[in-house]
């Protein structure tokens, strides 16, 4: 049995992870490798891309970075969050937000240590990036439109970091980041219209708030319509192995997510189509895998 103690210390280490949501960052791991492995760096050899330093270093400073930013995001979402997701919020809580800081301030630095492995230039841009994540968390999230487009971008920025170090500039990876920024739009107006009560409590001018519910959906519906001819350009034309297959469910998938959308009228609802696009991207994150099947055998 575990003591009074070690069951308050297990409790702070749940709700530390819960905050910096250390599931969404082991996502994002294996897709920065696997976007690596398979699109990236797909004519160099399997052993030297999963044993590179370097690319450990840019994926660490990516999960640091990531995960400092969900802190300071929960410090200043707290009373939101306290509103919309109450029982993660209380479980959040039992982390004080002092100790939230200064972990915040621990894995900045940690983050930029990582970098400067790699080069000045990585320094440069996580400096950048930590700075970029402040600002939409302290200001910019509470913008309409603006906002949602910030943090599409930040969420994509560590595929970016690992792009520019691979220079790889075929047509086919800006199609990916395309498809992939575009489906990330929709999930954060979607996350967006399932938490306009805290929005709106707390006078977060999101689009729901401003615009109403309905120019919401409208502008959801055309992201969404956008995100479809982006996986049917990949399906037609760029050679993708087998991951077709998953651009042709996506594709099912989102014209389920607009016939849901336009009979949704709760949270409830809008908490259904959030998992939907949430499955999207972690199916998308493991469908990589079928771009070739083969090129583990022919790459080690």
């Amino acid at each position: 049995m575990l003591s009074r103690r070690q069951k308050h210390i297990l409790l702070k280490f749940f709700s530390l992870f819960s905050v910096v949501r250390g599931y969404n960052i082991l996502v994002v791991v294996i897709a920065q490798y696997l976007a690596s492995v398979y699109i990236f760096a797909h004519d160099k050899p399997l052993k030297s891309v999963l044993l590179s330093l370097n690319l450990l270093m840019l994926v660490l400073a990516s999960s640091a970075t990531i995960a400092a930013g969900y802190i300071i995001n929960n410090f200043y979402d707290s009373e939101k969050d306290l509103i919309n997701k109450p029982r993660k919020t209380m479980l959040d809580r039992l982390v004080s937000q002092n100790t939230k800081l200064s972990f915040y301030f621990v894995l900045n630095f940690i983050a930029v240590v990582f970098a400067s492995y790699v080069s000045f230039k990585a320094v440069i841009f996580f400096a950048a990036y930590i700075f970029a994540i402040w600002l939409y968390s302290h200001r910019l999230k509470k913008q309409p439109i603006i906002g949602n487009i910030v943090s599409a971008i930040l969420t994509v920025t560590p595929f970016f970091a690992v792009f520019i170090y691979y220079q790889n500039f075929e047509k086919v990876v800006f199609a990916h980041a395309i498809f992939l920024f575009l489906l990330i739009s929709m999930r954060e107006l979607t996350k967006d219209l399932e938490n306009i009560k805290g929005d709106l409590a707390l006078n977060y001018r999101t689009v729901p708030v401003v615009y109403g519910e309905k120019v919401s959906k409208v502008m959801l519906t055309v992201v969404a319509i956008l995100t479809i001819i982006s996986a049917a350009i990949l399906v037609l034309f760029f050679k993708i192995g087998y991951m077709y297959y998953f651009f042709y469910l996506s594709i099912v998938l989102l014209f389920i997510f607009l016939l849901i959308l336009w009979k949704s009228e709760n949270k409830a609802h809008y908490l259904i189509l959030h998992n939907m696009l949430k499955f999207i991207i972690v199916a998308g994150v493991f469908s990589i895998l079928l771009i070739d099947v083969s090129i583990v055998l022919n790459r080690i």
